[in-house]
């Protein structure tokens, strides 16, 4: 078969479309064939041309050692093996289509772009893709990220950006929940890159129009969303930062939501759901302890996520924890089952590592446990016991709110039931008893009597 002269975009083009394939146009591509361009590029770049300033490895050597690193950080065989499968399926035999021995980012990317058809990834695909990420990983790094999915923050830089820092900053100085600020920090920077799109880069310049267009355009989160702006604007506005007024502007998106009943099972259900969890395999023991927490002390997700050693005390069987949401010191009593539970996991199903977190990740390499795996653990428990969860909320607040509903029946004052689930002020506490009123009446703290007396006293407070 006669080769086409690769320096020639013509005879290339002709080339690929008598095999039946086009050329992809992208930005930067068609140009670095040019020689001239390349060396104009390089001279007023002022690049030795000694050095290769793209990083390269032979292939062969590359998976071997990210193979190295699996194996350091205690990735399953079976893993490893898919990994190494992937690159023999993938990327090898396409480089060796091409006569190369040497990988590099670029070679990856074009690879990549094999396993994209008509825009999409199909799901046998997105492994190939992921096997790249892995050897660009190791060769640009010496280190292989942990995979996971996390929103996309951008920086808040220019005008508009340094004065959505001066509220994060606000914020911080007013002790908000490290949840909280990651919250607005994110809303605030998808807010900024959405009006950098419109163009948009001095605050001033900001009209109605593009917090429409911001809001309708995210797909989640709406009600956050309008939240986050409507605390930005105002705040603006009191440090006059921007002189024109929004507020009447977002009472038109206040969103009101007609009276909700808190999601919640009874006692039965709750056991149910902690008993069809199998603590035969170490993930089912840790998943297990996580439920015990939620269900038996009325944990939040985030709070047994974060829970370390030293807030654990054996010897008198005290959790001693600050609460990530509202900053308040508890201490609760470390239960029989969930002291039992937590020992179980971590003598027979918790890997070995120095990380002082009590719930760490099943997978290598090993890294603290998450809210969103807390939830997903809790979640699948609760779905997979077989409770009826139609019209409910099925993650660990809905536990919370059980324990509140159980405490309630126990006929437990209402000051109790709040300092238990850690809220600031017994008004919090009320959403989740509006589960059972009349119980909630059984609990109130006794009035003691009063004498006719005080009715009939001068001065006091019925009179002037």
């Amino acid at each position: 078969m006669n080769c086409p002269d690769y320096n020639s975009p013509t005879e290339l083009k002709n080339f690929l479309e008598s095999k039946g394939m086009s050329m992809q146009k992208k930005f930067g591509q068609n140009f670095l064939i040019d020689q001239n361009i390349l060396s104009s590029i390089v001279t007023k770049s002022e690049i030795n041309k000694n050095i290769n300033v793209m990083k390269e490895k032979d292939i062969r050597q590359l998976m071997e050692q990210c193979i190295a690193f699996f194996q350091e950080k205690n990735y399953t065989k079976n893993r490893i093996g898919v990994y190494k499968t992937l690159w023999k399926s993938g990327i090898v035999p396409f480089m060796e289509a091409q006569g190369l021995k040497v990988y590099n980012p670029s070679i990856g990317a074009m690879f990549i772009d094999t396993c994209h058809y008509n825009g999409t990834v199909r799901p046998q695909e997105r492994e190939k893709i992921r096997s790249i990420q892995v050897l660009d990983d190791m060769l640009l790094t010496g280190f292989i990220r942990k995979r996971c999915f996390t929103p996309v923050f951008h920086r808040l830089d220019g005008e508009i950006g340094q004065e959505m820092e001066k509220l994060i900053q606000h914020l911080t100085n007013l002790r908000r929940s490290s949840v909280t600020i990651s919250d607005y920090r994110l809303y605030l920077s998808e807010f900024l890159h959405h009006l950098g799109t419109e163009g948009v880069r001095h605050k001033d310049e900001i009209a109605e129009k593009h917090i429409v267009s911001f809001i309708l355009s995210h797909p989640t989160n709406k009600v956050n969303i309008v939240s986050a702006l409507r605390v930005l604007f105002r705040f603006w506005k009191e440090e006059h930062i921007l002189g024109r007024d929004f507020d009447q502007f977002f009472e038109s998106f206040r969103v009101r939501h007609p009276e909700r009943i808190p999601s919640f099972f009874t006692k039965d259900e709750v056991m149910r759901i902690e008993d069809s969890i199998s603590r035969s395999s170490a993930v089912g023991k840790r998943n297990y302890a996580m439920t015990l927490l939620a269900s038996r002390l009325g944990l939040r997700a985030s709070d047994i996520a974060n829970l370390r050693f030293n807030q654990i005390d054996w010897d008198n069987n005290l959790i001693t924890l600050t609460m990530q949401k509202t900053r308040k010191v508890i201490q609760l009593p470390l239960l029989a089952e969930v002291g039992n539970a937590i020992i179980d996991y971590l003598r027979n199903g918790r890997p070995k590592t120095e990380l002082d977190q009590v719930f760490i990740s099943s997978r290598a390499p090993y890294i603290g446990a998450t809210k969103s795996c807390v939830c997903a653990a809790i979640q699948n428990a609760i779905i997979t016991s077989g409770v009826d969860v139609n019209l409910k909320h099925h993650g660990p607040h809905s536990l919370r709110h059980s324990l509140a509903s159980a405490m309630l029946h126990e006929e437990s004052s209402l000051p109790v039931i709040s300092e238990s689930l850690g809220h600031r002020h017994t008004d919090t506490t009320m959403v989740y008893l509006k589960i059972d009123i009349p119980s909630l009446m059984k609990c109130a703290l006794a009035v003691p009597a009063v004498s006719d007396g005080f009715y009939t006293q001068r001065g006091g407070a019925f009179y002037e």
